[in-house]
């Protein structure tokens, strides 16, 4: 049986990279790679011959992280590019996004589903608008931790003023974030610096390195385990004569506990039962937290179908067609009033239709700015959206889960916005 003394999620850590144009994000990345034996024998052969043909006297590890050629001979990272790897404490997934301001959507989307955001900074030119802007937008996606990496420390000559300097500005700036969790490293990602193991070079700092934070920072605590949301992505009827009568409704769970005999509730009908099973691909288990995926079996046989909500009764989301909402716009055909889009929420779409832009946000000065009827490529707003079918849905500071949404062309099926709901009703 699995509790949630055991929740597995405690041992997987996504986290995502950002900060100015090489700032040294993606030579991080491939340092953590590298430093953690994540890198296959052959692909660190070929990082080495293609540093050799560019004519590098060292390998560069950010080729482990820029997957396309055309990036590559650019020297940026376009795209968010995604990796894996696994120390013995546990498993991480990084998005190394771009650090251009055009690629903001970009950081939106690595950002989205982290944990923990490192923040890099050059140690030689200090907190820029691009860190800002990188830290602004990772508090306003709620990811729980924040590091700031002072890189390339070994150019200012592993200098405890200029990082001392740099973490001062940066809490100044900090203060005015709702940052829970910031954590201020020296390191050089080029020689491996506080990255691994702490720095001989640097004996004023004594703080931990970059990969024991990683592993020892705790995040199963910033799990929703009060709200119970369990939104239904299929309804699973076998009608075979083994399951003559099995009707499981298969989903993931967004948040909360769910246990076999709790009384729930099912939304946007209010139809009431009590779960009689849970099942999993392993078997029946006792209870389901996020993000396990599982079978949820009821006493009584209620109209659910998909985009339907389970919850508890006395534990509710707002069930609202109005929508106050932050929205990064990712497309370049602006985003205007009145324009009608699909709006895909937990496993629910429908439609919307944008009643008002209420303002624009410069993320590099946090003003509210007016926004002129329309949101360009990568600025984000304040809008009023008006949906054609109820949601069931949460704050995104409460739920991230419940609380989050995409708007979809639906010319092209593109996502054009990313979205959080700031107030629903």
């Amino acid at each position: 049986m699995t509790t949630t003394d055991e929740i597995a999620v405690g041992d997987l850590l996504r986290l995502a990279t950002a900060g100015s144009v090489d700032d040294g994000k993606s030579t991080l990345v491939g340092r953590l790679l590298h430093d953690t034996s994540a890198v296959m024998p052959d692909q660190l052969e070929a990082v080495r011959l293609a540093s050799r043909n560019r004519g590098l006297a060292e390998t560069d590890l950010a080729l482990l992280t820029d997957g396309l050629r055309a990036e590559r001979e650019q020297g940026i990272t376009i795209d968010v590019a995604y990796r894996y790897f696994a120390t013995a404490r546990r498993k991480f997934v990084i998005a190394d996004t771009p650090g251009h301001v055009q690629y903001t959507r970009n950081m939106v989307t690595g950002a989205s589903t982290a944990n923990l955001a490192i923040v890099l900074v050059d140690a030689r030119k200090g907190i820029l608008e691009q860190t800002k802007r990188h830290a602004f937008i990772a508090t306003l996606l709620r990811v729980p931790h924040l590091v700031l990496a002072v890189n390339k420390i070994d150019l200012v000559d592993y200098s405890e003023r200029v990082f001392t300097a740099i973490r001062d500005e940066f809490s100044q700036f900090a203060a005015k974030l709702e940052i829970g969790d910031l954590t201020v490293i020296p390191i050089s990602a080029l020689h491996g610096d506080n990255i691994v193991t702490r720095s001989e070079r640097t004996p004023w700092y004594d703080g931990p390195s970059l990969m024991y934070h990683l592993e020892h920072v705790h995040v199963s605590s910033d799990i929703n385990l009060i709200d119970a949301r369990f939104p239904v992505q299929y309804v699973i009827r076998p009608q075979s004569s083994q399951y003559p009568d099995y009707r499981g409704y298969a989903g993931t769970m967004a948040s909360g506990v769910l246990r076999a005999g709790d009384e729930v509730m099912v939304l946007p009908s209010g139809l009431t039962s009590t779960i009689a099973r849970i099942d999993t691909a392993d078997g029946p288990v006792e209870e389901a937290f996020a993000p396990m995926s599982v079978t949820v079996l009821l006493d009584d046989e209620l109209d659910i179908s998909r985009g339907d909500v389970i919850c508890r009764p006395h534990n509710q989301p707002s069930v609202a067609q109005d929508l106050d909402v932050m929205v990064c716009w990712m497309s370049e055909q602006p985003l205007r009033t009145g324009m009608k889009l699909a709006l895909k929420h937990t496993t629910r779409t429908t439609r919307a239709m944008v009643k008002q832009i209420q303002y624009r946000v410069d993320v590099n000065t946090m003003h509210r700015e007016q926004a002129e009827d329309q949101l360009r490529l990568n600025e984000v707003g304040r809008l009023r959206l008006r949906s054609t079918a109820p949601l069931m849905c949460d704050e995104y500071r409460r739920n991230r889960a419940t609380g989050s949404f995409i708007l979809i062309d639906e010319a092209t099926n593109r996502t054009v916005g990313a979205g959080m709901i700031s107030t629903a009703g």
